[in-house]
């Protein structure tokens, strides 16, 4: 991570990775197909290290509100010292065809790592929602916090304060937004806000 953070990511190469480490080429190639396939590693790491860090704001919490906020608020503290070097990462993950796109194939495990999260946020809350929103609300909350990943991307507030303020303020406005799903005549839009979801989705 040193050498993205010094040279960024097209500037780091896999030879420069390996004498970082101390190994040869071959070795490195033996570990790693690419440095696109290190990138998922940390990709994979982040989510898990994210995952325990999501464990406190959950444990013994039922109000959606607190558990949406404490699991966005942990993703902000475990990615920050990554936060020098994410955009070089984001400028290739933005590109549709790369692997280290977060809708890419290669990014299955840590994309599914992250919705399941969500679902957990969602089902241990005291939310109530029709079966059709909640079947996809998890994946509609991972989408936000890829939102909040871009924004905070370009946030250089310090200790991106910003993408934490946002974090507060869009939450409850979130939770707000879906408890009235459950209000007569406004089903009808949730239908059809699902029946969106389903026409987009790969």
């Amino acid at each position: 991570m040193r050498l993205f953070a010094s040279a960024g990511y097209d500037g780091t190469t896999m030879r420069a990775i390996a004498e970082e480490a101390g190994v040869s080429v071959g070795n490195a190639y033996y570990y790693f197909s690419g440095k696109e396939q290190l990138i998922q590693a940390y990709y994979d790491q982040i989510q898990a290290v994210h995952a325990v860090a999501a464990e406190v704001p959950l444990a013994g919490q039922a109000d959606f509100t607190e558990r949406l906020r404490g699991v966005l608020l942990a993703w902000i503290d475990v990615a920050e010292p990554y936060h020098g070097f994410a955009g070089s990462f984001f400028k290739n993950a933005a590109e549709p065809s790369s692997p280290l796109s977060p809708f890419s194939d290669d990014s299955t495990a840590a994309r599914e790592a992250a919705i399941e999260l969500h679902r957990r946020v969602l089902d241990g809350s005291d939310l109530k929602l029709a079966k059709t929103l909640r079947a996809d609300l998890p994946e509609l909350l991972w989408l936000l916090q890829m939102g909040i990943v871009l924004f905070w991307v370009h946030d250089t507030s310090t200790g991106q304060q910003r993408t934490r303020d946002l974090v507060e303020h869009c939450v409850p406005i979130i939770d707000r937004m879906l408890r009235l799903t459950r209000v007569p005549g406004v089903r009808g839009v949730v239908d059809d806000v699902v029946g969106l979801i389903a026409m987009i989705r790969p």
